[in-house]
Order: structure tokens, then C-alpha cells, then sequence
């Protein structure tokens, strides 16, 4: 090598060097890393690989001079193998002849292009190496020689110094994102206490904090599974996932929520735990799953997919950004579910003492005037002929005995006393006489609750499903049986009413005409959830779960709520 061109090399390295530093980003310093050492040896194909954090394998790899097209038809990148594992373990600089001629070598996989000539040269960061630069097929078809090696050690050592300013900046630049989003949370915490939009921002501020492709908030439903409550990712595809139900014990999400111990998964196709389906219908390739703790209670997970950029797999540091992250979510989360539950609470207290109050003015005033309109007839006999007197006092008795059973009967409907002085059983079982004594439906009761007393407003909901399933069946199902089934499950209660009406075709307009909204909105102001199995011809079965206020703590761990012909027709089957 001429004098002339050793120079134009080295000030090739020196504006190098100084375009190198320049470099905030890590992400484009590695990759004009390699570009320029291309160009200082006139290599045709150059890469980087970054060491992971055990030392032994790459966990990134760039490259320049292959096409997409190749890269695509080549596969998965290597890891550290052959020879490129040789400067992993010995950080040393290496120049081969010929690649294929050194016994360490391992070759290469099928459509990569033919490499022979070689120069490897390690990156090190404060003693440790960062990763290797890697040199094939010099042009002409010469051998790297001293100079090249050379040229690329002081480029490596540069390049260094580089790097680390990068991640440095890169990671004052992500603390201070992270900080603010801690800071945001933080103050929802006190602010916010619709449950939906905090999920959501929780969901937000943290996929932007771990750069992730997808970020999605599980909660536990009353039958153990897990219900998407929130979702952030690129594409309106993502959000058709919002509501989708996980299955506890087949995903990776339940596995994670038992165990209440975060997971970092680099390839869920080789997770055994991963429920492959729910991997296929997301897209996702690797997984960050970390569950919600509060008081040594799992109310929830955080699920993310897919590190954005030229690696999908998430480090450590994300996970432990997220832990930081999840741990605040889960305070502010359960504050807000929280303050639903007790606003629930008060609702339906306020519901039933107005029904109450209602109830005794109906019984008090209203039927003491009916009362006294019957005392008051005596006169009309006095007054007028006899026997018509006595005619119209017949037919004004009549109607006043007849607005006195309707009264009753209205106070019992609004709050049947039974249910205050006895309990839920006992007033199913006097609701369900009276139903079969007036409809002539055959009609049975089995309860396994005991004679324990259930928060009021447990028995309350209970106490309207029932009734308002039996209104249904005598306005629409034209049954002959019906079967009414109460058992303690886990931490709550189910209930099932059966039909062996004509049954009908579910969907949303029967479900209004049915009343089965206010039904479905009157279980879940208590948190529980109602099912509706029908089959034309073949009867239906109103289905409904409820946890115990008592139990609050639990919800979401235990109990499955009952479902359908399996669980309540055992009962029916009696009248078969």
C-alpha cells in the first residue's frame, strides 16, 4: 500500500470516527459501524454482532451488502456459532484465508451467498466485549491483510466510545419518558376512577415505554378466565381483540397470573405454556407477561409482543421498566375497582330502601283508604232503597277487594318481606308457589346454600333473576316445567332457571324484548355475569354467577359460574 492511500485511509477512519460520535441513536451508529468498515477495507459484506448478557451467544446481528431478497431466503440470523463464536469466546482479532478451510468453521446455511476471505475484530466496552465486526470477501479477491486489521481495531476502539455515549443518551432519553409516564399514572391514580380509560392509559403509556408492537391488560372473569379489558397496538386489528376471552389454563397470561412471577418469552412458538391458536391470531413472535399484585393478590396481567425495530425480543431492562410500571398500574387499578364496587353497593342500597319505603306507604296509606272505603259503603245501604244500596255496595266491595290483593301483591313484588325476615331460600321457595299456584307450570326449587344469609344485595339480584325468569317463561316459552337451582360455588353463588318451553334463537333484539339487558346490567352492578342458552324447541336456560360482597378479595381466583343443561338439568329432569 502506497503512502498516498494509507493517508486517504486514515482520514477515511478520522471522519469516520467523528460521524461515528456524532451518532445519537444506537440503532444507526451500529449500523453505520458496519457500513464504514465495509468501506475502510473494501470488504463486500460486513456485519455486527451484539453480545447478549451472558456472554455466549448474539442476541443482534446487522449487516450490509446482502439484499432483503437473500436475507428472507437465508432465515433465521446466526447466534454465535463457528467462528463467529470463536471471538465471542476469545476477543481477539482473526483473519482467515479461506472460511471454509478452518475445522471451527460450521459452513453456512442454504442460499447464503459464498463468503472465503475474512477479518473478525471484537468490540469492547470497559473491558467487556460489546460484540464483533465481521469482514468477508475482499474485493479483488485478496486476503485481509495487518493494515485492514489495523484500520478496523482503531475504528472498533472509536466506535466504542461511541456506543456508549449512544446508550447513554438513549438511556437518559427513555428514564425521562419513563419518569413521566410513572408521574402520569401516579396522579391517575388520584384522579382517575372510571376503570376503562385508566386500563387504557395504563395500556398506552407503557407500550410506548418498552416500544412494543402490542400491549394488552387481562382481567380475571368470575369463571377463572381471562377477559382483554384493554388494548393498544399498531392497526385497527388490535383493537378487534378488546373482550377477547383467554383461557386460563391453556395461555401463557394464566400460567404467569398463578404463579404471580413475571415471564420474558423470545419466541413463543417454542413456549410450551403459549397457547399457539391465540399466538396465531395476534401475530405476535415474543412476549413480555407481567402480572398485577396488590397485597399479594393477582387482579390482572399486562401482556406485550414484539420489541419494535430489528429485534422483537425484549431485554431485561424492559422487563424490570415494566415491573416498576405494573406494580403503580395495579394500585391504581384496584383503587378504581375499588371505588365501582362501593358506588355499586350504594346504588343498589339506595334502590331497595326506596323500593321499601314504597312498600309500606302502598301497605300503610293506600291500603288503610281502601280500608276505610269499605267501612264507609255501610252508609250507602242507609241511604238509598235497599236493594239497590245493596247492589252497588256488592259491586264497589268487589272492586275495593280486588285493589286490595293488587296492592298486596305490588308491596310483596317490590320488597317481599320474606326475604328480609327469612332469607333467599325461603323467598324463592314462597315466589316459586306462588308462580306454579297461578301460571300452572310445574315448578321445583333445589338450593344448596344452607340456611346462611347472604349480603343483602347478593340476595336481592338473585331474588329478581328468578323473578323476572319466571315472568319470561309465563309471557313467552310456553312451558309445562321449570326448574330453579341455587348452589355455593367458590366464592359466590349460581343460580339457573330452565324451561322446557319452545326456546328461541338468542340474539340482541330478544334480548331487549326478553328484558334480559336490565337482567344482564342489574348481576353486573354486583359483578357477576349472566349466560342465556336457548335452543327452538328444546327450552332455555338463564344462567347467572354472582360473588359474594364478602369475598371481594377473591374475586376473579375461585368459583366457576354454573352453565347451561349440564348443571341444571338434573332438576328439570325430574319432571321427565
Amino acid at each position: 500500500m502506497s503512502a498516498k492511500e494509507g493517508g486517504d485511509r486514515l482520514r477515511a477512519l478520522f471522519e469516520a470516527s467523528i460521524a461515528l460520535t456524532s451518532e445519537l441513536s444506537l440503532e444507526a451508529l451500529l449500523q453505520r459501524l458496519v457500513e464504514t468498515a465495509a468501506s475502510l477495507t473494501g470488504a463486500r459484506y460486513a456485519a455486527l454482532g451484539v453480545i447478549d448478557e451472558s456472554g455466549t451467544q448474539l442476541e443482534r446481528f446487522l449487516t450490509t451488502g446482502i439484499d432483503p431478497e437473500t436475507h428472507v431466503a437465508i432465515g433465521q440470523l446466526p447466534r454465535g456459532r463457528g467462528i463467529l463464536g470463536v471471538l465471542i469466546r476469545e476477543a481477539h482479532p482473526l483473519r482467515l484465508h479461506d472460511l471454509g478451510d478452518d475445522p471451527r468453521s460450521v459452513g453456512f446455511p442454504a442460499h447464503h451467498p459464498p463468503m472465503r476471505s475474512f477479518l473478525g475484530v471484537p468490540i469492547v466496552l470497559r473491558g467487556v466485549a460489546y460484540g464483533n465486526l465481521y469482514l468477508t470477501e475482499k474485493e479483488g479477491g485478496e486476503d485481509f491483510s495487518e493494515e485492514d486489521e489495523e484500520l478496523v481495531t482503531l475504528l472498533a476502539a472509536q466506535a466504542a466510545v461511541a456506543i456508549e455515549n449512544a446508550r447513554l443518551y438513549e438511556s437518559a432519553t427513555r428514564w425521562s419518558r419513563q419518569l413521566e409516564s410513572l408521574h402520569e399514572v401516579v396522579r391517575a391514580l388520584g384522579e382517575e376512577t372510571d376503570l376503562a380509560q385508566l386500563l387504557d392509559l395504563v395500556c398506552r403509556r407503557l407500550r410506548e415505554l418498552i416500544d412494543a408492537r402490542l400491549a394488552l391488560i387481562a382481567l380475571p372473569e368470575p369463571d377463572g378466565d381471562l377477559r382483554i379489558a384493554a388494548i393498544d397496538g399498531e392497526g385497527e386489528a388490535a383493537y378487534g381483540l378488546l373482550g377477547h376471552r383467554l383461557r386460563r389454563d391453556r395461555s401463557k397470561s394464566g400460567r404467569v397470573l398463578e404463579r404471580r412471577q413475571s415471564a420474558r418469552v423470545d419466541s413463543v412458538l417454542d413456549d410450551p405454556e403459549v397457547d399457539q391458536d391465540e399466538a396465531r391470531r395476534m401475530g405476535v413472535r415474543t412476549g413480555l407477561y407481567v402480572p398485577l399484585v396488590v397485597r399479594g393478590r393477582a387482579i390482572g396481567i399486562v401482556a406485550m409482543h414484539d420489541k419494535l425495530g430489528s429485534e422483537a425480543r425484549f431485554t431485561d431492562a424492559d422487563l424490570r421498566v415494566a415491573e416498576i410500571f405494573a406494580a403503580r398500574a395495579a394500585v391504581a387499578v384496584d383503587l378504581s375497582q375499588r371505588v365501582a364496587r362501593d358506588t355499586v353497593r350504594r346504588v343498589v342500597e339506595a334502590q331497595e330502601l326506596e323500593r321499601r319505603r314504597l312498600a309500606r306507604e302502598l301497605h300503610d296509606e293506600t291500603g288503610q283508604a281502601l280500608t276505610s272505603i269499605l267501612l264507609g259503603l255501610k252508609a250507602i245501604r242507609a241511604a238509598e232503597d235497599p236493594a239497590e244500596a245493596e247492589r252497588a255496595e256488592a259491586e264497589v266491595r268487589d272492586l275495593v277487594v280486588q285493589a286490595l290483593q293488587d296492592v298486596r301483591r305490588l308491596a310483596v313484588e317490590l320488597r317481599p318481606t320474606a326475604l328480609d325476615d327469612f332469607g333467599l331460600v325461603p323467598a324463592l321457595e314462597r315466589l316459586v308457589s306462588t308462580f306454579e299456584e297461578r301460571s300452572g307450570i310445574r315448578t321445583v326449587v333445589q338450593a344448596g346454600l344452607g340456611e346462611e344469609r347472604f349480603p343483602p344485595e347478593v340476595e336481592t339480584v338473585l331474588y329478581r333473576l328468578v323473578q323476572e325468569a319466571l315472568t319470561n317463561v309465563v309471557k313467552h316459552a310456553a312451558a309445562e316445567n321449570v326448574s330453579v337451582v341455587l348452589t355455593r360455588r367458590g366464592e359466590g353463588i349460581g343460580a339457573i332457571v330452565e324451561d322446557d318451553g319452545q326456546g328461541f334463537v338468542p340474539d340482541e333484539t330478544r334480548d331487549e324484548a326478553l328484558g334480559l339487558v336490565g337482567m344482564r346490567e342489574r348481576i353486573a352492578l354486583v359483578g357477576g355475569t349472566l349466560t342465556v342458552e336457548s335452543t327452538p324447541g328444546a327450552g332455555t336456560a338463564v344462567s347467572a354467577h354472582v360473588p359474594l360482597a364478602g369475598a371481594d378479595d377473591a374475586r376473579g381466583e375461585s368459583g366457576t359460574p354454573l352453565r347451561g343443561r349440564a348443571q341444571a338439568g338434573g332438576a328439570l329432569d325430574a319432571f321427565r
